[in-house]
Parts: C-alpha cells; sequence; structure tokens
C-alpha cells in the first residue's frame, strides 16, 4: 500500500511540474489588435481644432511600426470621405526584435472641416494599423464627433 501511495504522490508531481513546464506562444496574436481609449473633443471647431484620438495597441511579435518616415502604417478614414488619410508610426519595439508588445499610441487629427454649406456636420472616423509583415488590426471606429464653422 506504501508503495502504491508513493507512485500515487510521485505521478502527481511530475504531472503537476510537467504542466508548468508547457512551452506557450504569445500571450496575444502576432495580428495587431487595437482599441479606443480616448477621442477629444467631440465636437470641434473647422480647421481651428484638433482631434486627439488615444488608442490602445497589443500586437505578438512587436512588429509595429517603421524606421522610415515615408513609411505610413496607420490608416485614419472620415466616413464622410472615399479615401482615408495615412499616419507615420515609429516601431514600437526594437527593430529585429520579436517579442510580445502593447501600449497606447496618441495621434492629432488636423484640419478637419465641412464639407457642404451647413453650419455643422458629424462624421466618425475609422482607424486600423498595419504591421511590418503586412498583417492589418482590427478596424475601430470613433464616436460621433461633430464639426462646427
Amino acid at each position: 500500500m506504501m508503495r502504491y501511495l508513493l507512485f500515487v504522490f510521485t505521478l502527481t508531481i511530475a504531472s503537476a511540474v510537467s504542466s508548468g513546464c508547457k512551452k506557450e506562444g504569445p500571450p496575444f496574436p502576432v495580428e495587431p489588435e487595437i482599441s479606443i481609449i480616448s477621442v477629444e473633443p467631440t465636437t470641434i471647431k473647422e480647421f481651428v481644432d484638433q482631434l486627439v484620438v488615444v488608442i490602445e495597441y497589443q500586437d505578438g511579435d512587436g512588429d509595429l511600426g517603421f524606421e522610415h518616415p515615408d513609411s505610413l502604417s496607420l490608416s485614419v478614414h472620415d466616413a464622410r470621405l472615399t479615401a482615408p488619410d495615412w499616419y507615420h508610426v515609429p516601431p514600437r519595439a526594437p527593430m529585429g526584435e520579436k517579442l510580445p508588445i502593447q501600449g497606447t499610441l496618441e495621434f492629432q487629427i488636423n484640419s478637419t472641416f465641412i464639407l457642404g454649406s451647413a453650419q455643422q456636420e458629424t462624421t466618425t472616423f475609422s482607424i486600423q494599423i498595419k504591421d511590418r509583415a503586412g498583417n492589418w488590426s482590427n478596424v475601430v471606429t470613433t464616436p460621433t464627433i461633430t464639426i462646427t464653422k
């Protein structure tokens, strides 16, 4: 009986140790994921006020951002327009490193204006980011922004 208990005890300890030694992948996917932290202000005066957007990002292999300033990887699409505006995002982790990263990114949308002749218009902005491997993040959309004259 004692041998049996010793065997069961050893088996239990070995099982617990081996389950704790499993090699796991990154804590999140290698495709970037973003979410909106804040968008301020939500009412802006055309050509005067700047819209400040803060997004949170996470990327399982850390390849967000580009060294060259002409490499544009952040897409910001005004719902009233057909094409998005593009922004440069500097590397978020050391180049060549494959490590999971997360953090926040703040950017400004300048010179927003009213397209028609009304005194005010509303819009939303859809945001997406691409990593160096060409993987696109999910798309997030701002709350409604009011633009006034």
